[in-house]
């Protein structure tokens, strides 16, 4: 009886330590692929504008770092995973956003990265709803992996992309402030 005890009690224990962390009411998975790299869970936080929370967004690293820079320069595998929260988001409104953020992380100077842009925001044509997932997953081999509810969506082979990309959330000028800091486990 003890060792079933034991057993139970060793179990329990594994799945709390296991698993998601809950953000938002919304579990983000602690670990997500990219290639043949397990990433983990930077951190993650709610991105809402006018007091509508409107996202789920969290960072996966091969190693965590509270660092946005060597984030942003680094080569190596990493992710970005955005749960939708909000029947308040459109296509259209996700696309303007998604302009807005690329301007913004570029200092205005999109034009190299037309082409790539464009690639990308077509995954944001087709409805979007509440609960759909977008995985932005970076290989440095392959390029980054564009995932809409576990399906792959389109690549875009270029890691100036990645860099412009990751620099909407993470950038000198993000999305959300409070947003970047939770991502990067400020909390």
């Amino acid at each position: 009886m003890k060792k079933l005890v034991l057993i139970f009690v060793s179990f329990l224990m594994m799945s709390f330590s296991l698993g998601d962390k809950e953000i938002g009411g919304i579990n983000m998975p602690e670990a997500l692929k990219a290639g043949e790299a397990t990433l983990e869970l930077n951190g993650a936080g709610i991105r809402s504008k006018y007091f509508i929370k409107l996202y789920v967004g969290g960072l996966y690293l091969k190693s965590k770092t509270k660092d946005a820079k060597k984030v942003l320069d680094s080569d190596e595998p990493m992710a970005i995973r955005l749960h939708i929260i909000s029947s308040m988001i459109t296509s259209e409104k996700m696309e303007d956003s998604t302009r807005e953020g690329f301007e913004n992380s570029m200092g205005g100077n999109t034009d190299a990265l037309k082409g790539e842009i464009e690639m990308f925001i077509e995954i944001f044509k087709k409805e979007i709803k509440d609960g759909d997932t977008f995985n932005m997953v970076y290989v440095p081999s392959k390029g980054l992996e564009v995932y809409k509810n576990d399906k792959l969506a389109t690549t875009i082979d270029n890691p100036k992309f990645k860099k412009a990309l990751f620099g909407i959330w993470l950038g000198d000028d993000p999305a959300q402030n409070s947003l970047k800091e939770d991502m990067m486990g400020e909390e």
